[in-house]
């Protein structure tokens, strides 16, 4: 007997409160984001299975892979062209990890936010809104949001939220979305400015923002800096020199 669809009532809860869950982790404290995040990957995850979606419905089978082939290799090459003006204007420098590990690890998140993005976000936003594009639009824009306050982290990652909601539509496939993020966000970080940072234990009242190493070809990775200061002034401090 086919299921029953589910009420726009529960989508517009399971959309809020999901979108909340995951961008709760992100601002919380690493020590504790080590508990809370496999959480809710498994929430988010039983979430969407819940739902009775085969494979292919939920774009982790065959279909739309064959046609969905041509993702990867723009990607490379997009990734190949940064990397190429980051050599010849002076800011290509390695990752701050380039472990297999690390990198993998990284993949496979990125395919799993794809999932994220594509079967909890925007299937809910197709059925609560009548207009497609707005869908795809919104879904794009809360993707990007997540990412903030660091502003050209959340400005790409809208294009990239948009883009890669649109080819999900067409293609219905997962796997090549999820493997194209991967090697441009790896790729990003050689290729643009050499000061990253990050912000810990912004679920109190101060922050210790960390400047990551910057990259001298002649003398290698400087020493970083630690700077105290308030949620506040942190956020505003990461947002305008994130990049």
């Amino acid at each position: 007997m086919p299921n029953e669809p589910p009420s726009r009532a529960r989508d517009l809860a399971e959309l809020i409160l999901g979108y909340g869950a995951v961008v709760g982790v992100i601002w919380t404290p690493e020590h504790l984001q080590r508990f809370l995040a496999p959480m809710v990957l498994v929430l988010t995850l039983s979430v969407v299975l819940a739902r009775g979606k085969d494979r292919d419905e939920l774009g982790l089978g065959w279909r739309g892979l064959i046609p969905s082939l041509w993702i990867l290799p723009a990607a490379i090459a997009l990734a190949a062209v940064s990397v190429f003006v980051a050599a010849k204007i002076g800011t290509l420098h390695p990752l701050y990890k380039a472990d297999f590990a690390h990198i993998s690890g990284y993949v496979l998140w990125t395919i799993y936010q794809q999932f994220l993005l594509q079967d909890f976000f925007m299937d809910r936003l197709l059925r609560l809104l009548s207009n497609e594009t707005a869908a795809v639009t919104l879904a794009g824009t809360l993707f990007a949001a997540a990412h903030l306050p660091n502003l050209v982290l959340t400005a790409a990652t809208l294009v990239w939220g948009i883009v890669s909601c649109a080819l999900f539509r067409r293609y219905r496939n997962l796997w090549m979305l999820g493997l194209a993020q991967g090697l441009l966000g790896s790729a990003s970080p050689s290729a643009c400015r050499t000061l990253f940072i990050t912000i810990c234990g912004l679920g109190w009242d101060t922050c210790v923002i960390r400047e990551r190493p910057r990259f001298n070809r002649a003398r290698g990775y400087a020493k970083g800096k630690w700077k105290a200061a308030s949620k506040k002034k942190a956020a505003w401090y990461f947002a305008l020199r994130a990049y």
